[in-house]
């Protein structure tokens, strides 16, 4: 890919990320809405069937996931939550309670200085069997662009194959299309207020089925 090209890809990622931000800061009803997203999720044939399951914490105006991670905890799952290490990498931590979460840099919940590098703690990408994924933008295929850091794609590319990925988003966060490239991994689902989108995954396909309430 030439160097133009590139930075085509470049502006256009950027016009959208600014676009979705702006649509997801004048959403209303976050907490609404964003509740009943969560319990699309947990109401998924997926989540019944998983045993270890990752949720991401919300940032800024992503989804809210925290208010719904206690309920989670009841479900008798192995509830797992990302955390970005020193060298910029996304750790796994096996959350227990709600009190191993403390406000860290950045004003983000995250678990505890104490307890994220005890050993027992430690979750492996091959543990999960269902993966919550944020983002910015989306597309109804499964199409997904984060913040441009790569930590998600980084942590995506070693997960299995049969451990489905799972994106929340409101529906002003969905385009047309995105610009993608070769390394960027397609959701299995996108869950939003309105309906289920079924992606192209990691594998063919893609279809959208109506939510049935």
């Amino acid at each position: 890919m030439s160097v133009d090209e590139l930075a085509r890809i470049h502006d256009q990622k950027q016009a959208i990320r600014e676009r979705a931000h702006d649509n997801r800061r004048q959403q209303q009803k976050k907490e609404e809405l964003s509740r009943t997203i969560c319990e699309k999720f947990v109401s998924l044939r997926e989540f019944a069937a998983a045993r270890t399951v990752m949720f991401y914490v919300d940032v800024r105006t992503e989804v809210r996931t925290r208010d719904y991670l206690a309920t989670a905890l009841t479900h008798g799952k192995k509830i797992v939550v990302p955390w970005c290490n020193d060298q910029g990498e996304l750790e796994l931590f096996w959350l227990k309670s709600m009190d191993d979460l403390a406000i860290g840099m950045y004003k983000i919940l995250e678990p505890k200085l104490e307890l994220r590098n005890l050993p027992e703690r430690h979750v492996s990408v091959a543990e999960l069997d269902l993966i919550m994924v944020p983002g910015v933008a989306f597309t109804r295929e499964g199409g997904r662009m984060g913040h441009g850091k790569g930590y998600y794609d980084k942590l995506l590319e070693h997960a299995r194959p049969d451990a489905p990925l799972v994106a929340f988003a409101f529906e002003c966060q969905l385009f047309p299309e995105i610009p993608t490239q070769a390394h960027d991994v397609f959701m299995d689902m996108i869950i939003t207020e309105a309906t289920i989108y079924f992606g192209r995954g990691r594998g063919s396909g893609g279809q959208r089925i109506e939510d049935r309430g």
